[in-house]
């Protein structure tokens, strides 16, 4: 599974963004794509999580309400809307994809497929 992220960008507090991330190559019908970010001396932590399947969807506590991850199974994309983003948002998103395993959808250990990154940043 490729990965590719985009849509990201710096916006002043209080706005918004979407981020998309586009899947190529063999995608099996039962993953779990997710949304990380690492900002600058920090680790890299779980953002919001979807299973294809179900849409069953998972955030951080951190986002909860503000941010919602969706899904396009037809263009095989899955998008991260950031809304009310604040100063502590800032950092590199990244998306990734794993099989069905065992452990939290937040531990990026898990996680065999990742994008690039997007950078968003929040004044």
């Amino acid at each position: 599974v490729q990965l590719v992220e985009s849509g990201g960008g710096s916006v002043p507090a209080g706005r918004s963004l979407r981020l998309s991330c586009a899947a190529s190559g063999y995608i099996a019908n039962r993953i779990r794509m997710s949304w990380f970010r690492q900002a600058p001396g920090k680790e890299r932590e779980g953002v919001a999580s979807i299973w294809t399947s179900s849409g069953s969807t998972s955030y951080a506590v951190s986002v909860q309400g503000r941010f919602t991850i969706s899904q396009d199974n037809a263009k095989k994309t899955v998008y991260l809307q950031m809304n009310s983003l604040k100063p502590e948002d800032t950092a590199m998103y990244y998306c990734a994809a794993r099989f069905p395993v065992s452990g939290s959808w937040s531990t990026a250990s898990t996680y065999a497929n990742w994008g690039q990154g997007t950078q968003v940043t929040v004044s």
